[in-house]
């Protein structure tokens, strides 16, 4: 009895010590997905980037677009919060805005818009082509929705977002109007290696 007792104390103290983190998003750990944009895409400033060029930070990353009514500033503004919330740690995150909308959202629109929010934030935008395959590669939907005129269109889209470690792999999947203060929490776990 006294060895199944001390086996027991054993065991539980080795799972004790290896329980993984708990991230209030959904762990999409290892998901096939998302790995890398198809093509490079251009930065409000002119730039061009992929998501490796980020290696080294925690990468939020959403998909938009700059006349969205509701979604995208809301999801904008609770990443703003989620980086006041970091303090310091901000420093270590990058947000990235993915427009689905490029035949409006230029460069010049995207750099008025995007860093509003957050100066460090940065706004992206490629040909219709390469956005239609990226938002394919990150299984994320977006239809045009004819307006009363043909540039007064609205652009249906998914809400989700995601989060990617220091290197560079993708971790999180967050759900639209998660809090910030989740959202906090879950970056401060993967800057912390978890």
């Amino acid at each position: 009895m006294r060895r199944l007792i001390t086996l027991f104390v054993a065991v539980a103290a080795l799972f004790g010590c290896s329980q993984p983190s708990h991230f209030v998003s959904t762990d999409i750990t290892g998901a096939a997905f998302g790995r890398e944009f198809t093509a490079p895409f251009t930065d409000h400033t002119g730039q061009p980037r992929r998501l490796a060029d980020f290696k080294g930070k925690v990468v939020m990353l959403f998909f938009g677009y700059t006349q969205c009514p509701d979604v995208c500033p809301t999801t904008l503004a609770s990443m703003a919060e989620v980086m006041k919330l970091l303090g310091s740690d901000a420093a270590r995150v990058q947000v990235l805005f993915i427009t689905v909308d490029p035949e409006r959202d230029t460069r010049q629109l995207l750099a008025a818009y995007v860093p509003q929010f957050n100066p460090s934030f940065i706004g992206l935008y490629a040909d219709p082509a390469t956005t239609a395959a990226t938002a394919l590669e990150f299984k994320v939907f977006y239809q045009k929705q004819a307006g009363s005129t043909p540039n007064t269109y609205t652009v249906d889209h998914s809400a989700n977002s995601y989060i990617y470690d220091p290197q560079g792999r993708l971790r999180l999947y967050v759900k639209y109007a998660e809090p910030p203060a989740s959202i906090a929490a879950d970056i401060k776990l993967l800057l912390a290696g978890k």
